[in-house]
């Protein structure tokens, strides 16, 4: 029997979901949603204008310990998010000359309502 997704996957992917209607409203364009690899998954990839971004999406409740997200962004996630990029591009040779980007967001949780706390364009490199 297959096991239910844990409140905290569901919680994540919600937030992952908000925030690619959000940008798709925005104009930008989704290219992948939880692309997966050795190195782990690229929460989304998307499009805007000529560049291909890499977003990284935290979406936690209130009361988190980790300050919405931000402090799991540490050096070592940021090094798998970008082994993971390039082995994205490896699958994907049409976006190698494309200029590439890290953006993070910080989504919050309450309930069945997410709310963007913050959108950190260029958040590593």
């Amino acid at each position: 029997m297959p096991r239910k997704p844990s409140p905290t996957l569901k919680t994540g992917q919600m937030g992952e979901d908000w925030v690619a209607e959000w940008l798709t409203q925005q104009g930008w364009q989704v290219i992948a949603r939880r692309w997966r690899c050795p190195w782990g998954e690229l929460d989304l990839v998307m499009q805007t204008a000529a560049t291909l971004v890499f977003i990284e999406v935290k979406t936690r409740s209130q009361g988190n310990w980790d300050g919405d997200g931000v402090q799991a962004i540490t050096p070592q996630k940021q090094e798998r998010v970008r082994q993971a990029a390039t082995m994205f591009l490896g699958h994907h040779p049409h976006w190698q000359a494309a200029p590439c980007r890290f953006d993070v967001a910080l989504v919050r949780c309450q309930g069945t309502h997410y709310q963007l706390q913050s959108y950190l364009v260029g958040a590593f490199e």
